[in-house]
């Protein structure tokens, strides 16, 4: 049997990422073109289109994809799409830009020259509407609604040729992984089914039970973790690195998992972001996508369990990879062991629920872990971190 196919009509993978030979040619170019900055989401965004995560998309959306995403799950030419993927830019900015203008595009926080944009249409969205259809909420309180309202009042569209991958080849060398390398990779160890198992936190019991489980019925799984800009209160990437390697190394059976690295940014949008982890894990070349409770999801903004439903309301054939629906997780005192509601019978009163939240808010304030939260070799590497971030406050800034 072979990989799932990447996303799209082509079913091959679309990296606009500009070929190394072209890259000195193409970044002395754009060092002469009008510049347009972008912000961090964005950012993360063209790095996605250039190692082909999201194929087959070729540049950021124009009106019709963006409005046809956002009321139908589609672009507008049918190929499914859960989430818009749009440029930004002032009012001065657009009103200079043409279609077929280049323009260079550089990284707001570090200046630096990112890609070509060939101009396809400037265009205004109504923000709002975007924010009830992708995040079910217009409440600025929601951290993805908040980052798309105060985006710049004009969208740019356009084809793009990427020049760099930004820090993260050097910064995480052998976790950032390619689509293409992904594949390479599971077809060299034989493995056809591949779960994915997204996460932005350190693997505590509950994500090590579900890999687990997955690791039953699939060939193998890939630990895939959010490189891109999370909220505040997360913990760093390096440190979840280092925490998931160690879990790997003491407790899984050699050659069952990978872990990796992608360098989009959270939108914390719940059951659509649930579907474009989906659809960026089979460009990956996953077979599965782990959904748990409250997938992607912030606050009490959605149900614990509509990620599992929406892809229930898509059609069949939308993506080739499909959802691997997981239970509540928590340990139970009466089992002695990890369970979920599907396989144990006893009550609230006899069940910890695990949650990353509730990790971090212990570790913070300095709390005993009990052992069913985390493997001490993990709970060790963490507490590190607090303990280091700790000691740098500022003494005013202590309770």
């Amino acid at each position: 049997m072979s990989l799932v196919s990447p996303h799209g009509p082509q079913s091959q993978l679309l990296p606009r990422l500009a070929a190394e030979s072209e890259r000195g040619d193409l970044t002395a170019w754009a060092a002469t073109l009008p510049r347009l900055p972008m912000t961090t989401r964005e950012t993360s965004d063209l790095l996605m289109l250039g190692m082909g995560a999201f194929t087959p998309l070729s540049g950021f959306m124009g009106r019709d994809d963006w409005l046809s995403v956002c009321d139908r799950y589609e672009m507008a030419d049918g190929v499914f799409w859960p989430i818009p993927i749009t440029l930004s830019a002032s009012a001065d900015a657009a009103s200079s830009l043409r279609p077929g203008d280049p323009v260079a595009l550089m990284d707001e926080d570090t200046q630096a020259l990112m890609a070509v944009l060939t101009v396809s249409e400037v265009y205004t969205v109504d923000k709002e509407h975007e924010a009830r259809q992708v995040f079910r909420t217009t409440d600025a309180a929601h951290p993805g609604v908040a980052k798309l309202l105060a985006q710049r009042p004009f969208n740019v569209a356009g084809s793009v040729q990427v020049l760099s991958e930004g820090p993260y080849p050097v910064q995480y060398p052998g976790l950032y992984l390619r689509p293409a390398e992904t594949r390479e990779r599971f077809q060299s160890l034989g493995w056809s089914t591949v779960a994915a198992l997204q996460t932005r936190n350190p693997m505590h019991r509950s994500h090590e039970y579900l890999a687990k489980v997955a690791i039953e019925v699939v060939d193998g799984l890939l630990i895939h973790q959010v490189l891109g800009k999370l909220k505040a209160g997360d913990i760093p990437a390096d440190v979840r690195v280092r925490a998931i390697d160690t879990l790997v190394e003491q407790y899984f059976v050699p050659g069952t998992c990978i872990q990796a690295g992608y360098p989009m940014e959270m939108r914390y949008a719940g059951p659509r972001e649930a579907l474009l982890h989906a659809l960026i894990r089979q460009n990956f070349g996953c077979s599965h996508l782990l959904v748990g409770r409250d997938h992607a999801g912030v606050g009490d903004y959605y149900g614990p369990f509509d990620a599992h439903r929406i892809f229930e309301e898509i059609p069949k054939d939308a993506l080739e990879i499909q959802a691997m629906k997981m239970d509540w997780t928590f340990y139970c005192r009466k089992c002695d062991g990890m369970a979920t509601g599907r396989t144990c019978p006893h009550g609230p009163e006899d069940r910890v629920v695990i949650s990353g939240t509730r990790l971090r808010r212990m570790l913070s304030d300095g709390d005993d872990v009990p052992d069913h939260f985390s493997r001490p070799e993990v709970l060790s590497i963490l507490r590190q971190y607090y303990e280091a971030e700790a000691a740098d406050r500022p003494a005013d800034s202590l309770p």
